[in-house]
């Protein structure tokens, strides 16, 4: 066991690991040394950043206590302390049933952490981070929480009510990300439609978005989890106006059935969506939609699922996620609708349509061979440079594998020739 030294660990989505990057910074200046998602734990201090969304996410964060508990047991760790979404949505449960743990904090109050540490936060560099990504891109947290309250979503109960950053905090952060050599960010939030409606009274996702294009050395800029009702559609021509605000838009659909919609509570129409997408890609030629369905809510029979299949016939998204609906207790679906499908058939329908996705994606994907496209170097293996265009967010979306006939330096942008396609990576050449 390392003295003086902190190791986080971070699980779940994006959110919870920006959260993790300010809280090293603080640790940083407080005099640790710190480490992210060790390979081996050997400190002082641990702390782990867990997932409450869905029961997977929570299994695999209780795994991570109950094994840090172990390491902490065999004296291999000294302290260790809980954060985040599952410690904010079962605290109590959680202090009773992991006396393990020498402390747990919420999603928010993860601050106290210094101070039962004996250190200081340090609010003059509340907007500055120790980044977990490769240095050339970040993930950019413009919002915490949600006033949508979706049958299925636990997000609510979690995080709280829709709270957005301030615009001159953001670009503070963006201009310290950049100072470190940040070129790429993608923009997050669990709803980034209502950014700004509780502090300026009107949705300011443009506003933002134009105010950071204009930053030198922002490179590309990507947005991530737009909700389709009440849709801010004067972001759209920051796209057209800005050449480095990507062609790239993520919005979760979860269904178009009328019926599912409806006990989905997601105030939208099967017409209003086919007219949203419509607009969207009419007003940004060539954008390419990331979504995420969900198969298996109750009221999804077997028209209903046929509706949804045929829907991702004719939407053709470039980007398509889906999952199987699982009961999540204190929703509105926990407590008023049975989950009556049987698991056995929602693997078949998720399996259905993401074999059909599959064939989608392609095709979609062929359409690429022979063009040039300009790639950001993500990191090298032993046959290949991997590089991601502006239509492919990290970790989630297709990759460029790029032949090595010559050398290229991780964090530049290339331009290059696909001269292949896979359902989910694209093969490419260097232009000289």
């Amino acid at each position: 066991m390392r003295k003086n030294k902190v190791q986080v660990i971070s699980l779940g989505c994006s959110k919870n690991l920006v959260d993790s990057e300010h809280l090293l910074r603080q640790l940083q200046a407080a005099g640790y040394t710190i480490e992210h998602n060790p390979k081996r734990v050997d400190a002082e201090v641990v702390v782990v950043n867990t997932c409450g969304f869905i029961a997977d996410a929570q299994e695999e964060s209780i795994n991570a206590i109950l094994q840090m508990g172990e390491a902490k047991r065999q004296g291999r760790i000294g302290r260790l302390y809980v954060m985040g979404c599952l410690a904010e949505r079962f605290m109590a449960d959680l202090i009773e049933e992991l006396p393990e743990v020498d402390k747990f904090y919420g999603k928010f109050s993860w601050k106290n952490l210094l101070s039962d540490l004996g250190k200081a936060y340090h609010d003059d560099i509340a907007d500055q981070r120790v980044l977990t990504t490769p240095k050339h891109y970040a993930y950019l947290k413009i919002s915490e929480g949600c006033n949508r309250f979706c049958a299925f979503c636990a997000i609510p109960l979690i995080t709280g009510r829709h709270k957005s950053i301030p615009i001159e905090q953001l670009l503070d952060e963006v201009q310290h990300l950049v100072a470190q050599g940040v070129k790429e960010f993608n923009v997050i939030a669990q709803d980034l439609s209502s950014y700004g409606l509780d502090l300026y009274g009107k949705m300011m996702l443009p506003e933002l978005i134009d105010q950071m294009a204009q930053i030198p050395g922002v490179e590309w800029i990507r947005l991530h989890y737009a909700y389709p009702t009440q849709f801010p559609y004067d972001i759209l021509p920051m796209m057209a106006q800005h050449d480095n605000v990507c062609n790239y838009l993520d919005i979760a659909l979860q269904h178009i059935a009328d019926p599912v919609l409806d006990n989905m509570r997601r105030h939208i129409t099967r017409q209003e969506t086919l007219d949203l997408l419509a607009r969207l890609r009419c007003e940004v030629p060539g954008i390419h939609i990331r979504t995420t369905l969900m198969v298996g809510f109750p009221g999804e029979g077997e028209e209903e699922f046929e509706q949804l299949k045929q829907f991702v016939r004719e939407a053709r998204f470039e980007r398509m996620g889906a999952f199987a609906y699982s009961e999540e207790a204190g929703t509105y679906a926990a407590q008023y609708f049975d989950d009556i499908i049987p698991a056995q058939v929602k693997q078949q329908r998720l399996d259905e349509i993401m074999a059909l996705q599959e064939e989608i994606s392609q095709e979609i994907q062929e359409q690429k061979v022979g063009q040039t496209l300009r790639v950001i170097i993500d990191r090298e293996d032993e046959d290949y440079y991997i590089g991601r265009t502006q239509w492919d967010s990290p970790e989630v979306d297709p990759e460029v594998l790029i032949s090595k006939d010559q050398p290229l330096t991780i964090g530049n942008f290339y331009e290059v020739t696909i001269t292949q396609a896979l359902p989910f990576e694209l093969i490419a050449t260097p232009c000289s």
